[in-house]
């Protein structure tokens, strides 16, 4: 088993907030270092492509570039709208000799070797592997249209009296989802080279959130195994709060006043 690697990092972080969540430290390293090693340690990788943000690849390579080919791993440019185009880039750069891509996002670095196992085991037998987490909450679907109760004077102050009228936006309840059987889906996803290969070459991509739609559309099974609920992407400040604290690692210290500017 020769697994190619590809890490989606090509977002653009715009719901996190200020500055890059890939470059945020983790116990002295950023996050996307914290996320390839855990490749690296794995005897089954034998190539690791990082698909970088196209609008600043250079950028990204004086950042990353230096500690991610000491670690094996080579930069491409990725894709400037969807997913796809990343991934869909990144397969061409991977070597011809490997017998399985996994495909894993740059910001979920709580990736553990128990995980890897599971999924890399499954995927010597099947042809379509994908973690997944089943479902617990209470699922609801909700209309399109904002609606505040600020609107409502009598409502809002019942509700609330003078405080937060402003915050009291929210969408109508259209119907609750049943949850049986349903999972949500992390990554490494992990694929037969030659079927993830056929499969971006011959479906239509536009619409496809993950590499498992893409296969799914040429009408071959995906295999869900059980994932890990702390495998969680980073999407805001307070998923990097919540990584720091499942992977024990404190936040940096503040700079001092003098060097803050």
């Amino acid at each position: 088993m020769r697994i190619g690697v590809i890490i989606a990092a090509a977002g653009r972080s715009t719901r996190f907030g200020d500055g890059d969540k890939l470059s945020q430290d983790l116990g002295g390293r950023a996050v996307l270092l914290r996320t390839v090693e855990a490749f690296t340690k794995r005897d089954e990788v034998a190539a690791i492509v990082v698909a970088g943000p196209p609008d600043d690849i250079e950028g990204f390579r004086s950042r990353f570039g230096p500690a991610l080919g000491f670690n094996g791993a080579r930069i491409v440019e990725g894709g400037r709208t969807e997913r796809w185009e990343s991934i869909r880039k990144a397969i061409a750069e991977l070597p011809d000799d490997i017998t399985h891509i996994a495909v894993h996002d740059g910001a979920r670095p709580c990736i553990g070797n128990e995980l890897l196992d599971r999924v890399f085991a499954a995927a010597r037998v099947a042809p379509a592997v994908v973690p997944g987490v089943a479902v617990r909450d209470t699922l609801k679907r909700v209309g399109s249209e904002q609606v505040s109760a600020a609107e409502d004077d009598g409502i809002a102050d019942m509700i609330l009296g003078d405080v937060g009228k402003s915050s009291t936006s929210g969408r109508h309840v259209v119907e609750t989802v049943p949850r049986d059987n349903l999972f949500a889906v992390q990554t490494p996803q992990v694929f037969d080279a030659a079927l993830l290969r056929r499969a971006y070459a011959s479906v239509a991509l536009e619409g496809t959130t993950d590499d498992a739609s893409v296969v799914e559309r040429l009408g071959e099974p995906v295999l869900v195994v059980e994932g890990d609920p702390r495998n969680i992407k980073i999407t805001s400040a307070d998923d990097l709060a919540l990584v720091r604290a499942i992977m024990s690692v404190a936040p940096p210290p503040d700079r001092p006043a003098h060097l803050r500017f």
